[in-house]
């Protein structure tokens, strides 16, 4: 191999990379091949119009969005040393249901029929506005029901749960209450 052709010192080769995470990638697939079958079962159900509000886009993203929302919360309380839950479900899964490439078609064949600047706003602001309620959304539903289940678990094996802890969280699980607060 020429000099000028050799690869920078520490940097992998691809051929390595995938053979090293190919499970990763086929759970990474196989989620993508759900979400989008998913994204286009729903297109069909919820047509719409060249330049028309695309209410399939609009709810593939912002339903994505909360889940993604639940996704985050149970990934960092419970269910943090799974291998195989986030390239699933998170990039797999979510990646294939949401679509960013559509809401921008959709957004751009609003303004090729101009059919009215009211629309277009409330789709392309819409879509951002609620899709990031929507991950708040997910996120405080997840940790509520954490919290919730935790607390259940807790009573059925006897432990006393009360709300004056010391400042400490028994609710949570381990890995949660060794985080600092300033993430809550």
């Amino acid at each position: 191999m020429p000099p000028s052709a050799e690869r920078p010192v520490g940097r992998p080769r691809l051929g390595d990379v995938v053979r090293e995470h190919r499970d990763i990638l086929v759970a990474v697939a196989a989620g993508g091949v759900v979400g989008s079958l998913g994204r286009w079962g729903l297109g069909e159900l919820l047509p719409h119009e060249f330049g028309g509000f695309a209410w399939s886009t609009f709810t593939v993203n912002v339903t994505g969005a909360l889940l993604l929302g639940l996704l985050m919360a149970f990934m960092v309380d419970v269910l943090a040393s799974t291998r195989y839950v986030r390239p699933f479900v998170g990039v797999g899964v979510l990646g294939g249901w949401t679509t960013f490439s559509t809401y921008m078609f959709d957004t751009r064949a609003m303004l090729a029929t101009g059919d009215g600047p009211a629309g277009l706003l409330l789709y392309l602001g819409g879509t951002l506005v609620v899709g990031l309620v929507c991950v708040w959304v997910g996120l405080v539903a997840g940790r509520v029901t954490i919290l919730a289940a935790t607390r259940t678990q807790r009573r059925r094996h006897g432990h006393e749960v009360s709300d004056d802890h010391g400042g400490q969280r028994p609710d949570l699980p381990e890995r949660a209450r060794r985080r600092p607060e300033a993430g809550r």
